[in-house]
This record gives C-alpha cells, structure tokens and sequence, in this order.
C-alpha cells in the first residue's frame, strides 16, 4: 500500500475521531491488526475493504487498495529514527541474543512464527508511572532435519 492510501485513512479516522479500537469492533478484528492494515503491513478481504471504507468515508480507490497484498517488513531506514520505535530496536539489541537463547533452550532449534503471531499491547496502572505491556504471541516452528 502506498503513503497517500495511509495518508487518506489516518486523516479519515482522525476526521471522524476514531480509536483502533473503534475501527476493530467494525471488522471484527484486533486494534494492533487494523493498525498493521492501516500502514500497508496487512491486506484486508474485500469485506473487511468494504466495512472499513464505508465506516471511514473512504473512496473505492483506497477500498481496492487495501486489498493489495503487502510488501511487509518495509521500513524506509534500518535504523529507526522514531524514539518509540528505536526503543523496539534497542530491546532487540539488548535482549534479541538472550531472548533466542531462552527460546532455543525450552523450544530448540527453531523460530517463532512471525505469520502465526499475535501481538497485544495493554496498559498496567503503575504508582511510579504506567507500565506498556507488550506480547508477543507466534508459533514455534522447529527448524527441518534432513
């Protein structure tokens, strides 16, 4: 999908002030998906196209459009710049090696699936500052012996 697909969303969901949240009770689909749908990281069925442009007022330009299968993955920098996003980064600098490991020594050889895979982000009431509980949640897939 392209920027002004994202572009003409965003400013529709703004327009009519709304949360993914809201946007997911219409697809019935999770807040972390609608927004992968939104920066062009997933595609939607051409019901999930049709309920999303109609609850957003979108044109049937970007309703066929977020049916496209995506390029996923595509970043425009390796390194990002986003101080939110470059904390993702910086944790898998950081605990990527241990994470593996830990993952390797209960599953074995393998990886986790990035396509079986759900991720949830909640909020944890915390006196010394609220806390962002990420999980991620992906099949283990061993690696083939042959």
């Amino acid at each position: 999908m392209n920027t002004a697909v994202t572009e003409a969303i965003l400013a529709a969901k703004q327009a009519k002030n709304v949360s993914y949240e809201d946007i997911a009770s219409i697809l019935g689909r999770h807040p972390v998906w609608v927004a992968s749908l939104v920066y062009g990281q997933a595609s939607a069925s051409s019901e999930e196209a049709s309920k999303l442009a109609s609850y957003l007022d979108l044109s049937p330009e970007v309703e066929v459009a977020l049916q496209i299968p995506s390029v996923k993955g595509s970043v425009e920098q390796i390194v990002p710049v986003d101080p939110l996003i470059y904390r993702f980064y910086e944790i898998m600098q950081v605990y990527g090696l241990p994470m593996k490991e830990i993952i390797h020594e209960k599953f074995g050889d393998g990886i986790m699936s990035a396509i079986d895979f759900t991720i949830d982000i909640s909020k944890e009431a915390d006196p010394k500052g609220d806390r962002v509980v990420v999980t991620f949640n992906g099949k283990f897939l061993p690696y083939k012996k042959w």
